[in-house]
């Protein structure tokens, strides 16, 4: 919004330059963003929050600088002359008829008549000045209105009353089938949720959004009723939305519009009439009011002052500054000093005493408290699985990993495609994309996914830690998730190697660098996966018979379904499982003095069995020597029968001790021999 500072001293008597107002003027919560231009074509580029529809223009940013600097206000004060007769040969002041059929959509409604007036373009001021704010002048009756909303903010309409059918005007809904050409030229079809001002016959406007084409003032226009109403918000601001209809008029009025100012601002429109126009007011002030709107009043208690603001602020300063701004203070009995005040018509947003004391501090100055730190009693205390959630957290960024976050609600399709569990409805959904709350991460990693894909980014490794969500009865169960997703190259092409794509076995060592930092006995890995996992390239971690994990590839027809370009691999952490395990203590172990023998076993084995079940097989020895059995070798086909595989594995054995002798050794390694021999095998070589 502009702003311009010759205008407000039109107001206020102000004596600081244009860029000391603006600082001073942001200070005190009215933001100037920039200031453009010089001397008198200086503009200010305001940003005005929506709460404060009452600084939306020069007479209100002025109040604000009356407060600021403690300078007098100067009143809007429309001097008019005496209205005469509406019917010749009378004496009799006879109002034009106004009837309001909704009172909810307007509550009161202002009117004046001007006959004989002359539609020229307007004087050089109002007209430079509508310009400076990027108005277009238009003529002197229209230019007026114009003038009006930016001088004082309120919006005001003129009719050519020779046009306005049958004599009067009428507040109404709109019959459904109704059209109203609007001041833009476009015909809109009206509804029963419209409201507009009509005459006897039909809609000449659409209430506080825009006036009708039929009735707008032109050269041929001799006679002029002007009219200055409250409408109601929400009302304005739905039929806005309706029309796709955005105003200077509508702007104000859905953020809420001064009750008292119509009379105001009707006053001040006529009196730029006459100025520029010439003409006679005829038939005194009509001024129909449907209902009241009356702000309560408020209490402020000093000693809550101080409390909140924590500045011994004095009476007199608390005076000053909220009678500036136009509040009435009345002193009432006690010990401790309270007001009763009296809030203007044009601060609807001041509605309890806190946002009083929020005035007090705002043009008192933030700059001028001191720096304290509020109380607190108490300590800071930390979650049960925070140290957890950080040993993961700090884990995957050092794997590669970028943090990342998704929404957490999800569509139905995605729900019955990544989970089984029941779901939860939102009452009030985003969209049919976003109408359950999430009981998979799968889906948001997806399309973060295929949105780095989508836009070039092709080497991608991304994680996220949250809720899960499911219905358990009339309530709602969470559950923590890691989700861990990866595309692209392991190993990048380079000068001394090739690129290398993401493998299963790529994302199965980062779970397994992941889960070993929990403790547990026995970690296994099952195919078993959920079936929107490739079947062939996925797989269970299971950490002492609990499923912990589940990852492995994409199924392919759900990332064809997702128009996924690449490979993707994905990881699901079941963290609250894996939180019930502590983590696993890092202690210092020396080197060995002694020397580690290693033995090869070279075995056949049928393809059912796995090796999870052969290395709980051999840690069932109990065989305090062996410090590792790891596999090193498998092979299939050639001499090897179909339906089994060739596995090479190695043990190394070591005492912190002493030296092993030979013997012990091979006793050692018989007994390995004697139970992979039990589970089937046949030993090839040793």
């Amino acid at each position: 919004m502009k702003i311009s500072p010759q205008w407000l001293r039109d107001f206020v008597d102000l004596d600081v330059n244009y860029h000391q107002l603006a600082d001073d003027l942001t200070l005190a919560g009215i933001a100037v963003e920039s200031v453009n231009g010089e001397g008198d074509e200086t503009i200010f580029e305001m940003d005005i929050t929506t709460n404060r529809p009452d600084a939306m223009n020069h007479y209100g940013v002025a109040r604000e600088c009356s407060a600021i600097y403690d300078l007098p206000l100067k009143a809007i004060d429309p001097q008019l002359p005496v209205a005469s007769a509406a019917l010749s040969g009378t004496t009799e002041v006879v109002p034009f008829p106004i009837e309001i059929q909704d009172q909810e959509g307007c509550a009161r409604f202002t009117a004046r008549m001007i006959r004989n007036v002359t539609i020229k373009p307007s004087p050089e001021k109002i007209a430079r000045r509508l310009a400076l704010l990027d108005q277009r002048p238009i003529n002197n009756a229209v230019d007026a209105t114009n003038y009006t909303l930016w001088e004082m903010g309120k919006p005001t309409h003129v009719f050519d009353l020779d046009l306005l059918e049958g004599g009067k005007i009428v507040v109404r809904r709109a019959r459904d089938g109704e059209t109203l050409k609007t001041l833009d030229g476009i015909e809109r079809k009206l509804t029963s949720e419209d409201l507009v001002v009509a005459d006897a016959r039909k809609p000449v406007g659409l209430a506080g959004t825009m006036g009708g084409f039929d009735t707008m003032i032109t050269e041929k226009t001799r006679n002029i009723l002007i009219e200055s109403a409250w409408w109601d918000p929400v009302t304005v601001r739905k039929m806005s939305r309706r029309h796709g209809l955005h105003t200077d008029a509508s702007h104000r009025f859905e953020r809420g519009a001064d009750y008292e100012s119509t009379v105001l601002s009707c006053d001040r429109v006529a009196e730029l009439i006459l100025q520029s126009g010439g003409g006679e007011l005829v038939g005194g002030l009509v001024d129909v009011v449907a209902r009241r709107l009356d702000q309560a009043p408020l209490a402020l208690h000093l000693s809550e002052v101080r409390r909140i603001l924590g500045e011994k602020l004095e009476a007199a300063e608390i005076l000053r500054i909220l009678r500036r701004l136009g509040f009435e203070l009345i002193p009432e009995p006690g010990e401790d000093l309270e007001f009763t005040v009296q809030v203007p018509s044009w601060r609807l947003d001041v509605e309890r005493e806190i946002d009083v004391i929020e005035e007090i501090a705002r043009l008192h100055g933030y700059d001028k408290f001191a720096n304290t730190l509020p109380a607190y009693v108490g300590a800071v205390v930390e979650l049960p699985d925070a140290e957890k959630e950080k040993k993961l957290r700090t884990s995957l960024l050092a794997l590669g990993y970028d943090e990342a976050i998704s929404l957490t609600f999800i569509s139905h399709q995605d729900a019955e495609q990544f989970s089984s569990v029941p779901v939860i409805e939102l009452a009030n959904p985003l969209s049919e994309e976003a109408s359950v709350m999430r009981t998979s991460m799968v889906p948001g990693m997806l399309n973060m996914l295929a949105y780095n894909l989508n836009r070039g980014a092709n080497h991608v490794r991304l994680f996220e830690a949250g809720n899960v969500f499911e219905a358990a009865g009339e309530k709602t169960a969470e559950f923590k998730r890691v989700c861990m997703g990866a595309t692209g190259s392991a190993v990048k092409a380079g000068v001394h190697q090739a690129a290398r794509p993401i493998s299963f076995f790529d994302l199965k060592g980062d779970v397994e660098t992941l889960l070993s930092a929990f403790q547990h006995v026995g970690l296994e890995y099952k195919a078993d996966a959920a079936d929107y996992y490739h079947p062939g390239r996925s797989a269970c971690a299971v950490m002492d018979g609990e499923v912990v994990a589940q990852f492995g590839q994409i199924h392919p027809e759900i990332a064809a379904g997702r128009k996924l370009k690449q490979d993707v691999f994905v990881a699901e952490i079941y963290s609250d499982r894996l939180f019930k395990r502590g983590l696993r203590a890092v202690r210092y172990e020396a080197l060995p003095r002694y020397p580690a023998v290693e033995r090869d076993f070279s075995f056949i084995f049928d393809d059912v069995v796995a090796f999870a079940t052969i290395a709980r097989t051999v840690a069932g020895l109990w065989l305090g020597e062996l410090r590792s059995f790891v596999p090193v070798e498998i092979f299939r086909g050639g001499s090897i029968p179909a339906g089994k595989y060739s596995l090479l594995l190695r043990g190394t054995f070591q005492s912190g001790e002493r030296t092993l002798r030979e013997d012990e050794v091979g006793r050692w390694s018989g007994a390995i021999v004697r139970a992979l021999e039990g589970l089937g095998g046949t030993l090839r070589a040793s």
